[in-house]
C-alpha cells in the first residue's frame, strides 16, 4: 500500500450518492467496499462485511448508518484500532443520535467534566 491513500467503505441502506461520489471499487479479489442493508438484510448479512472492511489493510474510514451500527454495536465496541475508523452517519429515515455513537462515547471518557467547561 506503500504511495496510495487508503478506501473508504460504507455500510447503509443508501449508498447510491457514495457510489456516484468515487466509493465502490474493488480490489483485486473483486470483493466489494460497500454494503446495501435493506429491510430483509440479517444481522450476520451485516456483521461478516462489517468484519471483513476491518481486516482489510487498503480501508482507512468505514462509513455506517448509526441504525445500523446498533445492529453490530458489540462488533464494533470491540474494535479498539484506530485504522480503519469507524464513523456513524444518520440515514434518511433515521436521525443522528450522538449519545449513540462509539466515537463521541470514546472521546467524553478521555477528557474530565472540568475539561470541557
Amino acid at each position: 500500500m506503500a504511495g496510495r491513500g487508503k478506501l473508504i467503505a460504507v455500510i447503509g441502506d443508501t449508498v447510491t450518492g457514495f457510489l456516484l461520489g468515487g466509493i465502490g471499487e474493488l480490489n483485486k479479489n473483486r470483493h466489494s467496499i460497500f454494503l446495501v442493508v435493506e429491510k430483509d438484510t440479517t444481522i450476520n448479512e451485516i456483521e461478516d462485511p462489517f468484519r471483513q472492511f476491518l481486516n482489510r489493510d487498503d480501508i482507512g474510514i468505514i462509513l455506517i448508518n448509526q441504525y445500523i451500527a446498533e445492529m453490530v454495536r458489540h462488533a464494533l465496541d470491540a474494535h479498539q484500532r484506530s485504522i480503519p475508523a469507524v464513523l456513524e452517519i444518520p440515514s434518511k429515515e433515521h436521525p443522528y443520535d450522538a449519545a449513540k455513537d462509539s466515537i463521541l462515547r470514546r472521546a467524553k471518557g478521555m477528557f474530565m467534566a472540568e475539561d470541557l467547561r
